[in-house]
Formats: structure tokens, sequence, C-alpha cells
């Protein structure tokens, strides 16, 4: 490819609201133009990346024997009606109405669309397990898209979804579909640490996300140095090292604190412990059920795990105005003794334990002191709902919790009969029996493999690509386009290594600065420079990790190619 005929608008300086550094480059360099926010349209450079990655995808998904489909963007709303996830969805969906009053979306993920398939065409447990992709456009309106690839209205996706008729072929089939998403991610030089994960709108109760680790990931994961652990911050647990002192419960006392609200607080007008303290907060559950939760002090809730250990579909704190329609009391005094208006309290493991602890006495600028569980107040469900700490054990080796910033590259879930249940997909077992087709879902964002990629292979004056998914293997950049020699041994070198390799010849009359510049945004694993050693057949080599050129002779210079490109 010649580059005097490449499209690519290469630019000094990046626009000054592109933070994240992989957005940076994919401006500078030409890969993409935004085209209105959180859209973009891929240029020829891109392109080639994207192509690239999605023939690793689809070279691996064929070995694990899934075939390729596709599924339309405009989708009924009735068939996500049916599923529940029409409202359950919320504002994130696009949602449509046509001429004739007709509702539908654009599909975000297609669970439903490949359910309706399964129901009306798998009838026999003869015809199971079967597993099916696409590499599809998704649409979701985010209400702010921001760096670059990561978080945008329109992207591509990489989703698959397995039909079993037995958990254990369910199990086969994710194990399957995760070793190939590694190999993946390999091919594509992505670094992933794959991390028990919230399985979210997608429903099911087993799912493991694929994190890349980048400096400008939206995530936190949390690992231990071994490696043995490892979750999303959302799910991820840790061990609680405080060892809470057992007392003979002591009388109940309502003690006044006027405007202290917080627990700090709180602690500091009682002198004493923030672990003392337990805090209490009402959450509206489903939008309907009030519960109210009780955790330690020096503790934060999960909401994420609260969610699950309720197995609800939303969760969230009381507005002021609803504390106002229980009865007249503050965030700040809000507590478990005498809460007949709260239709459950749930608390977190932390409190199960405790003695004589303070909590909101339901009276504004008041506390009860020296309180404890089933004497003062009754708890219905205990569980893990705390926000997990950095440097707290890990629960499987007692390791301490490292946090690292992270990129969500896939995610894979096992669905059961969430969907298939509702939508009637059944088939007939072996007793002639109806059951509900057993699912499992799996997600790459292709578009945010890109990111990932160059997020992790960033030089100091562009990026180094990995071999696979680089635009061009080789780039050859000749000095002095007027030069005989140069173009002579340019062509003959773009000839030979065009036949095996993708090779891109900069035969641009530009400055030497600025070639080499736009070398550093292209990337290639390769760079060979022809310039006043020419006549010579001697050429400067170059890899986007080397801080200085090396002069090679031809013959060296192919022995380096196959070497480095095989």
């Amino acid at each position: 490819m010649r580059q005097s005929k490449f499209f690519m608008p290469t630019s000094k300086e990046a626009p000054s609201d592109a933070v994240a550094e992989s957005h940076k480059l994919m401006l500078r360099g030409g890969y993409v133009r935004q085209v209105t926010a959180g859209v973009y349209s891929y240029l020829p450079l891109g392109f080639r990346v994207l192509n690239k990655v999605q023939h690793i995808m689809k070279e691996e998904m064929a070995k694990i024997n899934v075939p390729e489909m596709a599924m339309p963007d405009l989708l009924p709303a009735s068939l996500w009606e049916e599923s529940g996830r029409w409202q359950k969805y919320g504002l994130e969906m696009f949602r449509l109405k046509d001429r004739h009053g007709r509702l539908s979306l654009l599909g975000p993920t297609h669970e439903e669309t490949f359910t309706e398939i399964v129901a009306k065409n798998l009838k026999s447990y003869k015809q199971m397990p079967i597993a099916l992709y696409q590499i599809q456009t998704k649409f979701r309106d985010e209400n702010r898209p921001r760096f670059g690839l990561l978080r945008t209205r329109e992207f591509i996706m990489l989703d698959a979804y397995s039909f079993a008729a037995t958990k254990e072929q369910l199990d086969q089939q994710f194990d399957d579909e995760k070793k190939a998403f590694e190999a993946i991610f390999h091919r594509c030089g992505v670094k992933v640490t794959p991390v028990i994960a919230d399985s979210g709108t997608m429903g099911g109760k087993n799912s493991t996300e694929f994190q890349a680790p980048a400096a400008i990931g939206e995530d936190t994961i949390a690992t231990n140095e071994t490696g043995t652990y490892s979750a999303n911050l959302e799910m991820a647990a840790s061990v609680d090292t405080f060892k809470p002192v057992k007392e003979d419960p002591q009388p109940l006392n309502l003690v006044a604190t006027p405007d202290q609200e917080t627990i700090a607080e709180l602690a500091n007008f009682l002198n004493v412990e923030n672990t003392r303290i337990v805090k209490s907060v009402l959450y509206i559950v489903n939008e309907k059920e009030r519960v109210l939760v009780l955790i330690r002090g020096d503790k934060q809730v999960n909401e994420v795990k609260l969610t699950h250990l309720l197995d609800a579909d939303s969760v969230r704190v009381a507005t002021d105005e609803e504390l106002k329609q229980i009865t007249t009391i503050s965030k700040g005094s809000i507590g478990p003794v005498n809460a007949d208006w709260a239709d459950q309290i749930v608390a977190d493991e932390t409190v199960k334990n405790l003695s004589n602890v303070i909590v909101g006495a339901n009276k504004i600028g008041y506390q009860f002191e020296n309180t404890n569980i089933n004497r003062d107040y009754k708890v219905d469900i205990f569980g893990d709902i705390r926000v997990a700490n950095e440097g707290e054990p890990d629960p499987i080796d007692h390791l301490p919790l490292q946090f690292t910033t992270s990129i969500e590259v896939g995610h894979i879930f096992k669905l059961g009969t969430y969907y298939t249940e509702k939508m009637g997909a059944n088939f007939l077992d072996q007793n002639g029996k109806a059951q509900p087709v057993i699912m499992g879902s799996y997600g790459i964002g292709v578009t945010r493999v890109l990111s990932a990629v160059i997020e992790q292979h960033l030089t100091k004056h562009g990026i180094a690509w990995p071999q696979e998914i680089a635009p061009f293997a080789l780039h050859i950049v000749q000095m002095k386009m007027k030069d005989e020699a140069q173009t002579q041994l340019a062509e003959k070198l773009e000839q030979e290594y065009g036949k095996k390799y993708d090779v891109l010849y900069d035969d641009r009359n530009e400055r030497a600065g600025v070639k080499f510049a736009d070398a550093d945004l292209v990337g290639a694993p390769i760079r060979v420079t022809i310039g006043k050693k020419a006549n010579e057949e001697i050429v400067e080599v170059k890899r986007p990790v080397d801080e200085k050129a090396t002069e090679m002779t031809i013959s060296e210079l192919a022995d380096f190619v196959e070497k480095e490109l095989g």
C-alpha cells in the first residue's frame, strides 16, 4: 500500500477534550473520527485493525465449532416485554416508534432474539448442545459518552449464545468459550484478568469478566499477588479482621446527639470508635419494599451485593421525601429499634457479633446506646453487603487485596433458564418431558479491545501494535523521493515483502520529521528507513519499542523480518 494514496489524516495534537491516551492516539493517527457524541467513523487505518481483530475472533470461534450468523439491529419491543427487560433496561435503551405506532428498539444485546430462534427451532435434547455467534453493531444511549471508544453510543461486539439440555453441557460450553476468549485476547496482545463479576441486567447468577488493566480504566478489580483471587470491586469479598469483644448486654439508653448526622461526627461527639456504631440506611427495593440495611460504622454498603442478596431487580437509597412519609426522622437518626415501617431488616455480617452498639433512635437528634440484636430488634437476613477495601485479606488465601483500574473487554454469563422460561423455549428431554433450554451468553467489546490494546502498548511517541492486529506489519519509509537509488530499493523491498506481509510504503514527498512522526502513529512492528546508504543496500531498522534504529544489510533485514514476523 502506497502511503501517498492511503487516507490517514494525522495531527500533532489531539483535541483538548480527549482524555484517554488511546483516544488521543486514535484521533492523532487518523484511526477514527467522531461523527457525534459517542459515535465514530473508522478510517482506513482503524478499519484495518478492526478487521484483523474480527478475523482472529472468527478463527477462534471456528475452533470450538460455533458458527457465525447475523441478527437485525432493529428489534421489536414485544420480545423484550416478554423477557421483562423492556422496563428493566432503563434509559440506556434506544426506543423507537414507527409510523404505525409500533414500538421497537436498537439492540444493545441480543439474548431475546436468539432465544426466540431457539424456541421456534430446537425441540429435542438431541439437537443440543449448540452455540451461535455474531459480530455486530450495538447501541446504548449513554448519558455521558467518553474516553473515545471505551464508552460510546454505538459500538461493535462479538456476542455468542449457547443452548444446552443439561447443566453439564452448559459448564462445558462456558469453559470452551472462556478458553476461546482467552486465546482471542492473547492473539490481540491484550493482557486480561478473568474476575468474578455482576451479571447486572443480563440476568443469571454466574458470570466472569475479562478485565484489561489500564490507567484510564473505568472499573476497579481486586486481586491478590498470587492470582488465586480476582473480582470486580462490585463483587469483591474480604475477610473482616476486626474482632469484637463480647460484652454482657447493658440497659438501652436514649442519648441526645444534636446536629450529628455522620458516623464521624457521632463517633467524635460520643467519644467512641466508629466500630461501636451501626449505620442504618433505608433502601427502596423494586420500587415498593422498604428494607432497612445495617452495617458497621467503619464500612460502606455495596449496593450490587445487596441486590444479589435480596434477588432484587433494583435497589436505591430512600429520598428525604420518602423518609418523611414514614415518620419525622432524618438519615442520621434512622435505626432498627421499633422500625415497624420496615418490610425487612438486612444486616452485614460485620454486625452479627457486636454488643452494646449505638444506632439511630428514629427521633431527630437522638441515638440509642447499648442496643443488641434479638433483644432490641430482629434481623431478617445477614450477608456480605459491604465494600471490600484495599489491603484487607482476600477470602481464599487471606493475602492483601490489591486494587487495579481496568477496562472491561469481555463478559461471559451462565444465564441458566432466565430467558427461556419467560419466553417458552422448551425442549423434550429423554423422557419426553418438556424442559426449559439452559443458556449461556458470551460477549467481547470489539471496539473496546482496540482501546485496551493501545492503552497497554503505548510508546513515547505512539504505539507498538501487536503483530497480529497491526494495520501494517512492515513500514518502509523513504527519505528522499527524488533519489533514484532509494526509490529502487524501496520498491524492491515493497515487492519482496508485500508477497507475505502487509506493507505500507511511505512514498510521500514530506520532511523526515513528518514521516517519522506519522510512522510512530502507525506503529508497525518493523520500520525500515531507506536513506543515504541505499546505494550500498543498507537500511535502518527500528521497532516501535526501540530507542534507536539499527543499520542492516538487505540480507540481515531478511533474517530479522523472518525472526520477528515469521
